[in-house]
Formats: C-alpha cells, sequence, structure tokens
C-alpha cells in the first residue's frame, strides 16, 4: 500500500487456554487502513473477525493473549502499551461501536450522560459543555428532541435509536479511526440502511478512518472502500471491494459470494459452503480450507500458503487462485 498508514497489524496471533487445549482465533492477522479509508473485514462467525478488533484496542477476555505481533496506530505499538496509557487512546483516538448496543450501553445512566462522559474525562470539557456537546451529537445522529431525550434511559430507546446513541458516542471524541463490530447485525433491513448511510456521511464529514466487522457482504460494498476476508483466524484475501466482489481470487470468498442472495439476480440459486470451519485448536494441515474446497490438489493439504501480494493492492493465500477466475469467467 502507497502512502501513509494510520493503523498496520502485522503477522498479529492470539491464544485463548481452554479445558480442551489452545485455541488460536487469531493466527498470523495484518491488516493495514490509510487515514480516511473504509475497510471491511468479513468471514463466517467464528473465524476471528471480532477477536480481531478487540485485540486491536486491548478488549481480550482474561484467558486470552496477544503471543505475537505488533498492532501499530500512529507509530505506536498498542500491543506495548500500560493500560493506563490505553485507556487514553481508547475513546479518545480510537472508538468502537458494538454489536448489540443494549448490551453496550449503562442500563442506569441516561443516554446524555453516557455520551458526554468521553468529552468529559478525554476533551476536559466541564459538565455543561459536555452536556451542550452531547445534545448537539444527538441531533447530529438524527435522534429526535435531543433536550428531551438527553435525559432518557435506553430502554426508552428503540434498537435503531440505541445504535444512534452508540455512533454519537463513538463520534463524541472525534476519533481517528472508528472500529465496527457488525453494528446493524439486530436491526431490520430500513433501519440498517438509516445508520449505515449516517455511518458513512458522519466519517466523510470527520475523515475519520474505519473497520468494519460483517458477515453481511452487501453492507461492505455499500460502506467500505476495501476488504479483507477472514478463514480460521487467517486472511485469506484482500483487494479493494469492487475487485474482490467481481474477481475473488480465493475458493472461500468465491464461495461467500456464491451463498449471498442477489438483488441483481433474484433467480439465481445459492450455493452454500460445505462442510464446517475447522477446529482452532487442531486446524487441518497445510491450506485451512482445502476440506471445503472443489479445487483443493495435494499440495494444498500439504504446504500452508501465506497471504501473498498479487497487483496493486490485492493478495490471495490460495495456490490456485486462477482456478477461481476461470470459474467467474464461467458464471459470466
Amino acid at each position: 500500500m502507497s502512502g501513509p498508514l494510520q493503523l498496520e497489524v502485522s503477522d498479529l496471533r492470539v491464544e485463548i487456554d481452554s479445558h480442551m487445549g489452545v485455541v488460536r482465533p487469531i493466527d498470523g492477522v495484518s491488516l493495514e487502513i490509510a487515514p480516511g479509508e473504509a475497510v471491511g473485514l468479513v468471514g463466517e462467525s467464528g473465524s476471528g473477525k471480532s477477536m480481531t478488533l478487540k485485540s486491536i484496542l486491548g478488549l481480550l477476555p482474561p484467558d486470552a493473549t496477544v503471543t505475537s505481533g505488533s498492532v501499530v496506530f500512529d507509530g505506536t505499538d498498542l500491543t506495548r502499551l500500560s493500560q493506563s496509557r490505553l485507556n487514553k487512546v481508547r475513546g479518545r483516538r480510537i472508538a468502537m461501536i458494538f454489536q448489540e448496543p443494549m448490551s453496550a450501553l449503562n442500563p442506569v445512566m441516561r443516554v446524555g450522560s453516557q455520551i458526554a462522559e468521553g468529552p468529559r474525562v478525554h476533551l476536559g470539557l466541564s459538565r455543561a459543555e459536555s452536556m451542550k456537546r452531547a445534545v448537539e451529537l444527538m441531533r447530529r445522529v438524527g435522534i429526535p428532541e435531543p433536550e428531551r431525550r438527553y435525559r432518557a434511559f435506553p430502554h426508552e430507546f428503540s434498537g435503531g435509536m440505541r445504535q444512534r446513541v452508540m455512533i454519537a458516542m463513538a463520534l463524541s471524541c472525534e476519533p481517528e479511526l472508528i472500529l465496527c463490530d457488525e453494528p446493524t447485525t439486530a436491526l431490520d433491513v430500513t433501519i440498517q440502511d438509516q445508520i449505515l448511510r449516517l455511518l458513512v456521511q458522519l466519517c466523510h464529514e470527520s475523515g475519520t478512518s474505519l473497520m468494519f466487522v460483517t458477515h453481511d457482504l452487501p453492507v461492505v460494498a455499500q460502506v467500505c472502500h476495501k476488504v479483507a476476508v477472514m478463514y480460521a483466524g487467517r486472511i485469506v484475501e484482500r483487494g479493494t471491494v469492487q475487485e474482490v466482489f467481481t474477481r475473488p481470487m480465493h475458493p472461500y470468498t468465491l464461495g461467500l459470494l456464491r451463498s449471498a442472495p442477489d438483488v441483481d439476480h433474484p433467480g439465481q440459486s445459492l450455493e452454500p459452503i460445505p462442510g464446517s470451519p475447522p477446529s482452532l485448536i487442531s486446524p487441518p494441515s497445510g491450506c485451512r480450507f482445502h476440506p471445503r474446497c472443489k479445487f483443493a490438489e495435494d499440495d494444498c493439504k500439504a504446504s500452508d500458503p501465506p497471504l501473498r501480494p498479487l497487483e496493486g493492492d490485492r493478495a490471495t493465500a490460495c495456490l490456485h487462485y486462477e482456478r477461481c477466475l476461470d470459474q467467474i469467467g464461467t458464471d459470466s
């Protein structure tokens, strides 16, 4: 990637001790985000997407440990910061929007106070100044009557309005990067579209970068410039959204695209990916996708292909990616 990088995740590995053995939910992940860029991270449930976001902000569960790699944000490796220094980054420079706002918001704290807390703690605003900022943000994200609803509790808001509160909290300190962990999954499609449009608009206006985790490919197409495809704790393909979605270079990406409904071809039958994701305690040898891949050869079982760069920003971890391109040519 040319130009300055805002966030660079390099060969990140995380391990979790369990009674069945060591789980490796992140096993050599590398990601890059430039200033003002929106990058999607897609894959099946359990592929490691959400754990990657939590690793960036140091929000891993107690039994999880970063064993190697780095998360460099604006020249600083976040994995080497103390909790006190990391707390100065969280919310202030990097914010996070969670999947379910009802579990992320404090149920006994008024929503306006929750939005105002960040500016008061990180920006040093007075109580009156932070309250005024919270009301302005509530109005900005489309919450009606913000002066009155400032004093409401989370349970008095609908799911869509609670997600708007989360966006207002994320934007409250004007962060440089927002991490979005499937923030619209629990919403109906109409509200989902409103929230996505709002998020894109607000980030465009402020120049904020986005990392957007989802299993919904149309959402990535709507929000992101680039996409990374994750499988069994690893990135298996990356590139621009246009390139990856029209010319996939990994059979897993091809499988995801074929198993997702296409509004442009409503009569097209869906083709589910056979089998199930592998165990992250004892993954298969070689390429982790080979037991589910119809293109697999003996060399796929013998060697573990790294993510190798191709032209431009494209990269794939498939030894026989040309077969995906041939398949796309057959489909057209």
